[in-house]
């Protein structure tokens, strides 16, 4: 729980991870590649007093993450979001059974939610089975851009992707994180289009489709997506620590959400181990929108405390304090959103009257 000027904000971290990029996990030089882009985009992102050495970066472990999430970084709840990267990584590149025996170990304070590829046919069906069994999942995180054999990335919209959304449907696994936006060494920028989000969401309204990075450098495509498909969220994970480096970048960032989707879909991220929650909980709280970019409202406490935390435990039924919950804001004007209830209504009326 973070609090400021008499204001109590619990926090969410919608997107950590535990990885382990160590040589001696390195398949070949693309899990060199990746994980050295990690480590630039940390370098250049962060504020000189939270950098980590290059060696401290490739593998943090358990009981730092619990450091510097629960103890230092004001985290009430954590959300893992592994990717696989088997093509890189001998054991993959987010350690699952670490991840998901933390989760175990502190259910109050950690969600493990899973992966799965669509291109592993019916073997990987069975696997999602068990791993749902095994993890009572809630959620999995999907990378449409990694390598798998000869192919270069999915679709969410492809035949073998939805046969997945199925079985997710039928075991209560409702929210699908996908990586869509920023591009990773060695990994192709247009596998992590979002315009494939657009497709799953229209089909499968039932379950919620959390785009990670917000689309990012696609945000307007995010945005014209986002605002026409209800059940599609923004995640903030590398959004967040342009707050610091690029803070009128961060403002148009934000602002343009509100504007298109709302309060109530923005979800916080720190994007762990990538960065540190502490010092981005702290700039957002005290951010606002420089007063000259007018075509923007002025951040208000109660958005700031829905986006930290209180949206995606809402989504994930998480326990919140009954003082600290907040109702849902109106809907945007932008989208056509509502349009269902309006048509409805516009049929009982004429039905009343005997149209």
């Amino acid at each position: 729980m973070y609090s400021k000027d008499g204001e109590k904000y619990y926090i969410c971290d919608a997107h950590i991870a535990l990885w382990d990029a160590r040589p001696e996990n390195q398949r070949n030089v693309h899990g060199k590649q990746f994980i050295d882009c990690f480590y630039d985009y940390h370098r250049n992102l962060s504020p000189e007093s939270e950098l980590w050495t290059y060696e401290e970066y490739l593998y943090q472990g358990g009981d730092r993450l619990m450091k510097d999430l629960f103890t230092d970084g004001y985290v009430d709840h954590a959300i893992f979001q592994p990717a696989y990267l088997g093509e890189f990584y001998e054991r993959g590149f987010g350690q699952e059974e670490e991840a998901a025996a933390l989760a175990q170990a502190h259910p109050d304070k950690l969600t493990y939610n899973h992966h799965f590829d669509p291109r592993n046919g019916e073997a990987g069906l069975d696997a999602l089975r068990a791993a749902a069994e095994k993890y009572d999942l809630k959620g999995v995180k999907l990378y449409t851009a990694e390598w798998h054999g000869d192919s270069r990335g999915y679709k969410l919209s492809d035949p073998e992707t939805y046969r997945y959304f199925e079985v997710c449907r039928e075991l209560g696994i409702r929210n699908i994180h996908v990586h869509k936006g920023p591009t990773i060494r060695p990994l192709d920028r247009d596998a992590f289009d979002v315009a494939d989000v657009d497709h799953a969401a229209t089909d499968f309204t039932d379950l919620n489709f959390v785009v990670e990075h917000v689309g990012l450098p696609r945000l307007e495509d995010f945005c014209w997506i986002a605002t026409q498909e209800p059940n599609v969220y923004g995640g903030l994970a590398v959004a967040m620590p342009f707050i610091h480096t690029r803070p009128r970048y961060f403002a148009q960032i934000i602002g343009e959400l509100l504007y298109w989707i709302g309060e109530d879909r923005i979800f916080f991220s720190s994007d762990y181990a990538l960065w540190t929650p502490k010092w981005l909980v702290e700039s957002f709280v005290d951010f606002q929108i420089p007063e000259d970019m007018t075509e923007y409202a002025p951040l208000t406490t109660a958005q700031k405390k829905k986006i930290l935390g209180l949206n995606a435990a809402k989504v994930y039924g998480l326990d919140v304090p009954a003082e600290l919950q907040l109702p849902d804001a109106d809907e945007t004007t932008t989208g056509p959103r509502g349009a269902d209830d309006v048509a409805e209504r516009a049929q009982d009326t004429n039905a009343l009257a005997g149209v």
